[in-house]
């Protein structure tokens, strides 16, 4: 597990690598973080998904330069599918797909912000996705046009994405794409990230009506779906 630079066309991208301790190659996994970026949580994750055969990296896009314009630049680029960081995360599937230790398959997951950017990717060169609590891009239909296949996780209580579950269920098989939608009645928002954030996103959290908090069965059955759906897409 380490840190490291990946090179691309707009800039180098920092991040964690987590490589499994079982003989390779392996598919890879790209774990993009929360709003507030890259943490011991996302590191967590990635390590988790090394524990189960994949070659996970979590970018961290908050690494360098100004946080707000990278946020700005952030959102800006998961509603539209457009820009930067969608340059950045294709290099980094090229990047992961081309080394020596891995199969060429590789899957997106994102949590939150990062749950967004695993919904605009799924039609970008990525062989499955597993969006958690994403928000929904701007021209849906158009992101999921040749999509992969996609395996998605909602909180009911999660006020701020009401209907998202829905929409994206039915936008999916509308396209045809084979997916996984589930909603789970009793979480809220973040229910698969131990950590809350700092202590200044408490506020707008509570603005949001995130309803924010970690539920240790629906996180485990969200895992489980997902990791049920890589073995098929990534194997």
């Amino acid at each position: 597990m380490s840190s490291i630079s990946i090179p691309t066309s707009v800039g180098p991208v920092q991040g964690h690598l987590a490589v499994p301790v079982t003989p390779g190659p392996w598919p890879a996994v790209v774990v993009v973080h929360q709003v507030y970026g890259l943490d011991d949580d996302i590191r967590h994750i990635a390590d988790k998904f090394a524990g189960d055969g994949y070659l996970a990296f979590a970018p961290d896009f908050l690494a360098t330069g100004n946080k707000l314009g990278c946020l700005v630049s952030l959102a800006k680029a998961m509603s539209s599918g457009e820009g930067e960081p969608v340059v950045q995360l294709t290099a980094i599937r090229n990047w992961l797909a081309a080394r020596d230790d891995c199969t060429g398959k590789v899957g997106i997951t994102g949590f939150c912000l990062g749950g967004g950017f695993a919904i605009v990717m799924a039609n970008k060169g990525f062989d499955a996705a597993a969006p958690n609590y994403g928000q929904l891009p701007r021209h849906l239909n158009a992101a999921l046009e040749g999509a992969c296949p996609v395996v998605a996780s909602y909180g009911g209580l999660d006020k701020s994405l009401k209907g998202a579950a829905a929409t994206l269920e039915d936008a999916l098989t509308a396209a045809g794409i084979e997916h996984d939608v589930k909603e789970y009645p009793a979480s809220g928002h973040s229910f698969m990230n131990i950590s809350e954030g700092p202590a200044w996103m408490k506020p707008v959290q509570k603005l949001a009506g995130l309803n924010v908090g970690y539920v240790d069965t629906d996180s485990e059955d969200a895992w489980q779906r997902i990791l049920a759906m890589f073995a098929t897409a990534l194997h």
